[in-house]
């Protein structure tokens, strides 16, 4: 019987952070939490460099916070890093996340090893969704037409027979820990240089964020100027702060530490933080916007209200992956809190609908008491990392 300890992970970057962002917080967790070795391999070091400062875009192969991290070019140079590698097998599991080819060279080693009867557990792990599809598609299996290999689906998910999502052990002491005193907040608003800021308006509502360039933004940032309550929105450098910049007439100067106010509202540029700096952020704020996948999971631990920006597609098939959540989320809100919610979505995500933050807003406490009943709900499908974990483990006895 063979025990699972080790991992290849293949992440190719597609949409700047979401890929990486979960392959990377995926791969800390195996190591820090279950003890095993990682090798994550990555196409996009300097996206990866964002979420991970520590990161050297110039290395093809470096170790950070305990995984070892290879860059991912073409066949050729994986085959040459697996051979120079201290490691020259696979380990016991290969992953490839979001449906990203496996390299040729690496199913061949996986092939030679299969007729040893220790082929790696083969594992595409499938964007998050929750769609009622997904309970019935997860685990399934796909032989590899030519090589004695099997691929098995896993989909992370909102339901019971799904993986579940990423949550470390450790998340809901570090959240209680940061909301018992001023002290980590005044640490946070130091770091990303708005603690002026939030002395000169404590009775402002705080928003973050985190978006795809958006046709709403113009509507939203109107309301926001004319909202009775101050509004200060924290925006990390990209796409977001350039839109607004140029709404606000200042183009071409959103970098960290620009300033806008217009009206009621304060716009500030901050650093784009670390991935383990994330938390404090959306935890400190009254509304998050998020986008892709990461940062919408991460928004569901945070206990506050949050608006989706879902990674667009063609013929507005995401519009039906945001349907499928927003029907499991706002299922337990008052029907005129779910309306507004829907429609504030629906509207953010370019479907025909009305922004209406005054009705946002004024929702707020009901929003943040269904925050913390659907973090229950969430914690009773157990955290993805340990639900795949037990999965390959299953498979090779």
């Amino acid at each position: 019987m063979r025990t699972i300890t080790s991992w290849d992970l293949f992440c190719r970057v597609v949409d700047n952070y979401g890929d990486i962002g979960v392959c990377w917080r995926l791969a800390r967790q195996l190591v820090q939490e279950h003890g095993h070795t990682v090798r994550l391999w990555v196409d996009d070091l300097r996206s990866f460099e964002k979420l991970c400062p520590s990161v050297d875009v110039t290395a093809q192969a470096q170790r950070v916070s305990g995984v070892d991290i290879r860059h991912w070019g073409d066949d050729a140079q994986v085959a040459t890093l697996l051979a120079a590698d201290t490691h020259p097998t696979l380990h016991d599991v290969v992953v490839g996340a979001f449906a990203c080819p496996t390299p040729e060279p690496v199913l061949a080693l996986m092939a030679e090893q299969a007729t040893h009867g220790t082929a790696p557990v083969w594992i595409n792990l499938e964007y998050l969704s929750a769609e009622n599809w997904v309970a019935e598609h997860h685990a399934m299996q796909s032989p590899h037409p030519r090589l004695p290999l099997v691929k098995h689906f896993f989909f992370p998910g909102f339901a019971r027979n799904t993986g579940g999502v990423l949550r470390e052990s450790h998340l809901g002491a570090q959240r209680a820990a940061f909301e018992a005193g001023p002290a980590a907040h005044q640490a946070l608003w130091h770091r990303l240089r708005v603690d002026d800021l939030m002395r000169a308006q404590p009775d402002a509502l705080r928003v973050s964020l985190f978006a795809y360039a958006n046709p709403a933004l113009p509507t939203l940032v109107a309301q926001w100027e004319a909202s009775p309550q101050p509004v200060i929105c924290l925006v990390p450098e990209g796409l977001a702060a350039t839109q607004i910049a140029e709404l606000l007439g200042d183009v071409g100067a959103a970098r960290i530490g620009a300033r806008w106010t217009r009206g009621n509202l304060t716009v500030a540029v901050v650093p784009f933080v670390p991935q383990e700096h994330y938390d404090p952020l959306l935890w400190a704020c009254d509304i998050n916007f998020v986008r892709g996948e990461d940062s919408f999971v991460r928004a569901q631990w945070a206990l506050r209200p949050f608006i989706w920006h879902i990674y667009p597609q063609s013929d507005d098939v995401h519009l039906i992956k945001l349907d499928a959540f927003l029907a499991r989320y706002t299922a337990a809100l008052p029907q005129a809190d779910a309306d507004t919610l829907t429609a504030f979505w629906h509207a953010w995500n370019g479907a025909p609908a009305s922004l209406n933050w005054p009705a946002l807003v004024a929702a707020i406490p009901r929003l943040r008491i269904r925050a913390v009943t659907w973090e229950q709900g969430l914690m009773q499908l157990g955290d993805l990392a340990a639900n795949l974990v037990a999965f390959c483990e299953k498979q090779v006895k």
